[in-house]
């Protein structure tokens, strides 16, 4: 590979504050001058970047989501556009 085409790379925690929870991988957000930092369990130190959903808060993955009610959707615009 050429030298110095590609972005660093490296361990950063991920933490989704809704849930409570961190997740450690790696990303090119290393590279980020400006993120904080927390000593993760391995008692190394990370950098930290905040995310505002992750599969520990999604609805989807909870088992919260919602579902919608097509059926009433459906008659509704046969009633409202109906030939007859």
């Amino acid at each position: 590979m050429r030298p110095d085409t590609h972005p660093a790379y490296g361990d950063v925690v991920f933490r989704d504050r809704s849930a409570g929870t961190a997740f450690l991988m790696r990303s090119t957000l290393v590279a980020r001058t400006d993120l904080p930092t927390v000593e993760w369990t391995d008692g190394a130190t990370y950098p930290v970047f905040d995310v505002d959903v992750s599969a520990a808060s999604h609805p989807f993955w909870t088992g919260t989501a919602r579902v919608l009610d097509t059926e009433g959707r459906v008659e509704k615009f046969r009633r409202r556009y109906a030939r007859g």
